[in-house]
Protein backbone atom coordinates (compact mmCIF):
# COMPACT_ATOMS: atom_id res chain seq x y z
CA UNK A 1 0.00 0.00 0.00
CA UNK A 2 1.39 2.86 -1.03
CA UNK A 3 2.29 5.66 2.07
CA UNK A 4 -0.59 8.16 2.98
CA UNK A 5 2.82 10.86 2.64
CA UNK A 6 3.67 10.02 -1.26
CA UNK A 7 3.16 12.50 -3.75
CA UNK A 8 0.35 11.64 -6.30
CA UNK A 9 2.07 11.83 -9.92
CA UNK A 10 2.57 14.67 -11.89
CA UNK A 11 -0.13 14.75 -14.53
CA UNK A 12 1.56 16.57 -17.70
CA UNK A 13 1.92 15.97 -21.31
CA UNK A 14 3.46 17.40 -24.53
CA UNK A 15 2.98 16.85 -28.06
CA UNK A 16 3.44 18.23 -31.50
CA UNK A 17 0.40 18.02 -34.03
CA UNK A 18 2.29 18.24 -37.43
CA UNK A 19 -0.22 18.96 -40.67
CA UNK A 20 -0.29 20.25 -44.12
CA UNK A 21 -2.78 22.76 -42.33
CA UNK A 22 -1.35 23.60 -38.88
CA UNK A 23 2.04 22.79 -36.79
CA UNK A 24 1.28 23.09 -33.23
CA UNK A 25 3.40 22.12 -29.98
CA UNK A 26 1.30 22.18 -26.56
CA UNK A 27 2.70 21.48 -23.22
CA UNK A 28 0.01 21.00 -20.75
CA UNK A 29 -0.26 20.45 -16.56
CA UNK A 30 -3.75 19.85 -15.23
CA UNK A 31 -2.36 20.41 -11.67
CA UNK A 32 -0.95 23.62 -12.45
CA UNK A 33 2.89 24.33 -11.56
CA UNK A 34 5.84 23.65 -13.71
CA UNK A 35 5.60 22.84 -17.76
CA UNK A 36 7.83 20.45 -19.40
CA UNK A 37 9.62 21.61 -22.96
CA UNK A 38 7.89 21.39 -26.06
CA UNK A 39 9.35 17.81 -27.62
CA UNK A 40 11.64 18.86 -30.86
CA UNK A 41 9.83 19.61 -34.25
CA UNK A 42 11.89 19.06 -37.06
CA UNK A 43 9.63 22.01 -38.92
CA UNK A 44 9.46 23.80 -35.98
CA UNK A 45 7.27 26.05 -37.52
CA UNK A 46 4.96 25.89 -34.47
CA UNK A 47 7.40 28.59 -32.64
CA UNK A 48 5.94 31.18 -35.48
CA UNK A 49 2.57 32.69 -35.92
CA UNK A 50 2.01 33.88 -39.30
CA UNK A 51 5.53 34.21 -40.02
CA UNK A 52 6.73 36.41 -37.13
CA UNK A 53 8.68 34.20 -34.53
CA UNK A 54 6.85 33.74 -30.60
CA UNK A 55 9.30 35.66 -29.10
CA UNK A 56 8.10 38.87 -30.98
CA UNK A 57 4.67 37.85 -29.86
CA UNK A 58 5.14 38.40 -26.48
CA UNK A 59 2.71 41.60 -26.25
CA UNK A 60 -0.09 38.55 -26.04
CA UNK A 61 -2.46 39.29 -24.04
CA UNK A 62 -2.83 35.31 -23.22
CA UNK A 63 0.04 34.99 -20.87
CA UNK A 64 -0.01 34.83 -17.14
CA UNK A 65 2.43 33.17 -14.32
CA UNK A 66 1.45 32.76 -10.54
CA UNK A 67 3.28 30.61 -7.98
CA UNK A 68 0.92 28.15 -9.08
CA UNK A 69 0.24 28.78 -12.92
CA UNK A 70 1.69 29.28 -15.73
CA UNK A 71 0.24 30.09 -18.96
CA UNK A 72 1.37 31.85 -22.69
CA UNK A 73 -0.76 30.65 -25.55
CA UNK A 74 -0.54 31.73 -28.55
CA UNK A 75 -2.86 30.42 -31.54
CA UNK A 76 -2.47 33.44 -33.88
CA UNK A 77 -5.97 34.14 -33.66
CA UNK A 78 -6.86 36.16 -30.44
CA UNK A 79 -10.08 35.26 -28.86
CA UNK A 80 -9.43 31.78 -29.12
CA UNK A 81 -5.83 32.72 -27.18
CA UNK A 82 -8.75 34.57 -24.57
CA UNK A 83 -10.94 31.17 -24.21
CA UNK A 84 -7.99 29.08 -24.13
CA UNK A 85 -5.98 31.21 -21.54
CA UNK A 86 -10.27 31.26 -19.85
CA UNK A 87 -10.43 28.15 -19.67
CA UNK A 88 -6.69 27.20 -18.57
CA UNK A 89 -7.03 29.31 -15.34
CA UNK A 90 -9.84 28.19 -13.69
CA UNK A 91 -9.73 24.41 -14.22
CA UNK A 92 -5.96 25.20 -12.62
CA UNK A 93 -3.98 24.11 -15.45
CA UNK A 94 -0.40 25.22 -16.83
CA UNK A 95 -0.54 25.88 -20.42
CA UNK A 96 2.16 26.86 -22.81
CA UNK A 97 0.22 26.39 -26.47
CA UNK A 98 1.93 27.34 -29.92
CA UNK A 99 0.05 27.07 -33.52
CA UNK A 100 0.96 28.17 -36.92
CA UNK A 101 -1.99 27.48 -38.90
CA UNK A 102 -3.45 28.66 -42.69
CA UNK A 103 -5.24 31.69 -41.80
CA UNK A 104 -4.55 32.92 -44.89
CA UNK A 105 -7.54 30.48 -45.86
CA UNK A 106 -9.92 31.20 -42.60
CA UNK A 107 -10.15 30.22 -38.51
CA UNK A 108 -11.14 26.82 -39.15
CA UNK A 109 -8.05 24.17 -39.12
CA UNK A 110 -6.31 26.27 -36.77
CA UNK A 111 -9.33 26.72 -34.44
CA UNK A 112 -10.35 23.16 -34.72
CA UNK A 113 -6.86 21.45 -34.63
CA UNK A 114 -5.87 23.48 -31.75
CA UNK A 115 -8.66 21.72 -29.69
CA UNK A 116 -8.29 18.54 -30.87
CA UNK A 117 -4.63 18.46 -29.90
CA UNK A 118 -5.08 19.83 -26.56
CA UNK A 119 -8.15 16.95 -26.20
CA UNK A 120 -4.98 14.39 -26.63
CA UNK A 121 -2.96 16.49 -24.20
CA UNK A 122 -5.25 16.50 -21.86
CA UNK A 123 -6.41 12.61 -22.19
CA UNK A 124 -2.66 11.31 -22.18
CA UNK A 125 -1.77 13.72 -19.28
CA UNK A 126 -4.92 12.46 -17.04
CA UNK A 127 -3.88 8.85 -17.72
CA UNK A 128 -5.90 5.29 -16.12
CA UNK A 129 -9.23 7.18 -14.71
CA UNK A 130 -8.54 5.89 -11.41
CA UNK A 131 -9.19 7.21 -8.15
CA UNK A 132 -10.90 10.79 -9.65
CA UNK A 133 -14.03 12.25 -9.19
CA UNK A 134 -14.80 11.56 -12.79
CA UNK A 135 -18.10 13.54 -12.61
CA UNK A 136 -17.84 17.31 -12.69
CA UNK A 137 -20.79 20.31 -13.53
CA UNK A 138 -20.39 23.95 -13.27
CA UNK A 139 -22.21 27.16 -13.28
CA UNK A 140 -20.37 30.38 -14.59
CA UNK A 141 -21.53 33.53 -14.82
CA UNK A 142 -20.35 36.76 -16.34
CA UNK A 143 -22.26 39.88 -15.97
CA UNK A 144 -25.69 38.96 -17.95
CA UNK A 145 -24.34 35.87 -19.57
CA UNK A 146 -24.85 32.55 -17.40
CA UNK A 147 -23.18 29.05 -18.41
CA UNK A 148 -23.53 25.36 -17.51
CA UNK A 149 -21.15 22.83 -18.30
CA UNK A 150 -21.28 19.16 -17.18
CA UNK A 151 -18.44 16.60 -17.88
CA UNK A 152 -18.06 13.25 -17.49
CA UNK A 153 -14.66 11.64 -17.85
CA UNK A 154 -16.41 8.43 -19.86
CA UNK A 155 -14.09 7.57 -22.21
CA UNK A 156 -16.88 7.83 -24.68
CA UNK A 157 -16.93 10.85 -26.82
CA UNK A 158 -19.96 12.66 -27.10
CA UNK A 159 -20.92 16.23 -26.72
CA UNK A 160 -24.00 18.63 -26.76
CA UNK A 161 -23.40 22.16 -27.30
CA UNK A 162 -25.93 24.96 -27.54
CA UNK A 163 -24.15 28.64 -26.95
CA UNK A 164 -26.83 30.25 -29.20
CA UNK A 165 -24.07 32.89 -30.43
CA UNK A 166 -25.62 35.47 -33.07
CA UNK A 167 -22.81 37.35 -34.36
CA UNK A 168 -21.03 35.84 -37.21
CA UNK A 169 -17.79 36.91 -35.30
CA UNK A 170 -16.22 37.63 -32.50
CA UNK A 171 -12.89 39.35 -33.15
CA UNK A 172 -11.13 37.24 -35.88
CA UNK A 173 -12.79 33.87 -34.77
CA UNK A 174 -16.10 32.84 -36.36
CA UNK A 175 -18.92 32.38 -34.07
CA UNK A 176 -19.97 28.82 -35.84
CA UNK A 177 -16.16 27.39 -34.65
CA UNK A 178 -16.92 28.20 -30.78
CA UNK A 179 -19.28 24.98 -30.44
CA UNK A 180 -17.16 22.74 -32.73
CA UNK A 181 -14.42 23.74 -30.77
CA UNK A 182 -15.70 22.36 -27.84
CA UNK A 183 -16.97 19.34 -30.07
CA UNK A 184 -13.43 18.59 -31.27
CA UNK A 185 -12.22 18.80 -27.23
CA UNK A 186 -14.73 16.32 -26.37
CA UNK A 187 -13.93 14.17 -29.04
CA UNK A 188 -9.50 14.05 -28.67
CA UNK A 189 -10.18 13.86 -24.51
CA UNK A 190 -12.46 11.39 -24.64
CA UNK A 191 -15.22 12.73 -22.69
CA UNK A 192 -18.98 13.17 -22.59
CA UNK A 193 -19.37 16.87 -22.94
CA UNK A 194 -22.57 19.30 -22.39
CA UNK A 195 -22.08 22.72 -22.40
CA UNK A 196 -25.24 25.38 -22.43
CA UNK A 197 -25.65 29.17 -22.55
CA UNK A 198 -29.03 29.64 -20.02
CA UNK A 199 -29.14 33.62 -20.92
CA UNK A 200 -26.96 35.86 -22.09
CA UNK A 201 -27.29 39.02 -24.60
CA UNK A 202 -23.61 39.61 -25.52
CA UNK A 203 -21.62 37.07 -27.42
CA UNK A 204 -18.64 37.36 -25.80
CA UNK A 205 -20.03 37.45 -22.49
CA UNK A 206 -22.08 34.18 -23.59
CA UNK A 207 -18.65 32.47 -24.81
CA UNK A 208 -16.76 33.08 -21.93
CA UNK A 209 -18.52 32.45 -19.40
CA UNK A 210 -19.12 28.89 -20.96
CA UNK A 211 -15.54 28.22 -21.22
CA UNK A 212 -14.92 29.29 -17.86
CA UNK A 213 -18.22 27.18 -16.71
CA UNK A 214 -16.21 24.14 -18.50
CA UNK A 215 -12.91 25.22 -16.93
CA UNK A 216 -14.84 24.50 -13.31
CA UNK A 217 -16.24 21.07 -14.09
CA UNK A 218 -12.80 20.21 -15.60
CA UNK A 219 -11.46 20.95 -11.96
CA UNK A 220 -14.23 19.16 -10.72
CA UNK A 221 -14.21 15.88 -12.74
CA UNK A 222 -10.39 15.81 -12.77
CA UNK A 223 -10.44 16.61 -8.76
CA UNK A 224 -8.52 13.32 -7.17
CA UNK A 225 -10.67 11.72 -4.75
CA UNK A 226 -8.89 11.00 -0.79
CA UNK A 227 -8.98 6.82 -0.27
CA UNK A 228 -10.51 5.98 -3.72
CA UNK A 229 -6.90 5.68 -5.04
CA UNK A 230 -6.81 2.98 -7.97
CA UNK A 231 -10.15 2.66 -8.05
CA UNK A 232 -12.14 2.68 -11.45
CA UNK A 233 -15.12 5.01 -11.01
CA UNK A 234 -17.63 2.79 -12.93
CA UNK A 235 -19.94 -0.08 -12.26
CA UNK A 236 -18.38 -1.52 -14.81
CA UNK A 237 -14.86 -1.61 -13.28
CA UNK A 238 -13.37 -0.33 -16.33
CA UNK A 239 -13.56 3.02 -18.08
Amino acid sequence: MASSNSTPPIRSATLNRDTNETKIQISLNLDGGILEDFPSSSSNEATKTNGTTSESNNKSHATQSSASQHIDVDSGIGFLDHMLHALAKHAGWSLRLRCRGDLHIDDHHTSEDTFLALGSAFKTALGPITGLARFGSAYAPLDEALSRAVIDLSNRPFSVIDLGLKREKIGDLSCEMIPHCLGSFAQAAGVTLHVDVIRGENDHHRAESAFKALAVAIRTATARVVGREGEVPSTKGVL
